[in-house]
């Protein structure tokens, strides 16, 4: 008999919401006269195009439900918060700019080239990796930085897989990730105020780990252009910022990774990213953070590694997590 654990890192499926009410003006208008904060208030512009755009996107093949249970009682956020407060510079700094403006992003035909230390290097069609890999909805809290969160139901396959496919060396100890650079589709690389293409990247032991995920897709269907569209990787433990978006590249290293925001502002951005409610920002606190769809005012503790310590903490056993930050 297959005896099921419960884990701290996923949501029970009867808990997503529904279709049905995702696409539903009149719960998003519920929702908005509630008190929801701003980004879903300033949604109200965009939602036309949001729920055209869910309604385009083809659903994923043979996505299983999790195999995992949980007792988190966070709601899942529904689709059109989660695709209309977004940071993804390329498009725009402000939050409803990617909703507005990446539809005009290509998503086919799409290669990840993949190279550096490993046995199979080459170049991965991102149709083959969908149908090559049993996708499942992995149901993960999302933390930005800057201190709000969502809840939401990711799909994709365990980076774990990707990696033991392209069988990186002894010498690998580092991988990077590089996104999409395309002045033509993408309005804001020359006004974002960061240096491009985005760079990621992560020690080898965390990219192994079960949580990693390579993500295709939300809510059963293709992953939406201002989501990150058609592939990137989402690390539940770690900062927003860490999860790449539109990737095109994965390079095995022995280097550590320059990361934007660390070149960028190397005081207040490090290469983990790490959620930690005891080490702040310089500019806010982190102790706590505001929670898309619940309220203006809805505050609630940040938890540590945004609540997958059991499954994450032996990463970082003996560092001092406030210097490595």
């Amino acid at each position: 008999m297959l005896v099921r654990s419960k884990k701290p890192w996923d949501v029970p499926y009867s808990d997503v919401t529904p279709e049905a009410a995702y696409h539903s003006r009149r719960e998003f208008i519920k929702v908005a006269a509630a008190g929801a904060i701003g980004a879903v208030a300033a949604s109200v512009a965009g939602r036309a195009d949001a729920a055209q755009a869910s309604q385009t996107l083809a659903p994923l093949p043979n996505v299983k439900k999790s195999n995992y249970v949980t007792d988190e009682t966070d709601p899942v956020n529904s689709f059109e918060q989660i695709t209309n407060w977004n940071n993804y510079y390329e498009f725009g700094t402000n939050k409803t700019d990617p909703a507005r403006y990446s539809g005009r992003l290509t998503t086919r035909p799409w290669t990840v080239k993949i190279d550096g230390m490993v046995a199979k290097p080459g170049n991965y069609e991102i149709d083959d990796l969908i149908k090559n890999n049993q996708l499942e909805e992995r149901v993960y809290r999302h933390r930005c930085v800057e201190g709000w969160s969502y809840v939401i139901p990711w799909v994709g396959f365990p980076f774990k897989t990707l990696i033991d496919k392209v069988q990186p060396t002894s010498q690998a100890k580092y991988v990077e990730f590089t996104t999409l650079i395309r002045p033509s589709e993408m309005p804001a690389l020359q006004t974002a105020g960061i240096p491009f293409p985005y760079i990621e990247g992560l020690r080898m032991d965390e990219a192994m780990n079960p949580l990693t995920l390579v993500v295709v897709g939300l809510y059963g269907k293709m992953l939406p252009n201002q989501n990150g569209a058609p592939i990137r990787i989402h690390l539940p433990w770690k900062y927003g910022f860490k999860s790449g978006k539109s990737i095109v590249h994965l390079q095995f290293t022995d280097k550590q990774p320059r990361n934007t925001w660390a070149v960028q502002t190397p005081n207040e951005y490090g290469f983990y990213a790490n959620v930690n409610p005891h080490v702040d920002h310089p500019r806010w606190s982190q102790a706590s953070e505001r929670v898309i769809g619940k309220g203006l005012f809805a505050r609630q503790p940040t938890l540590m590694f945004n609540g997958y310590e059991n499954e994450v903490a032996n990463l970082y056993r003996g560092m001092d997590l406030r210097r490595y930050f």
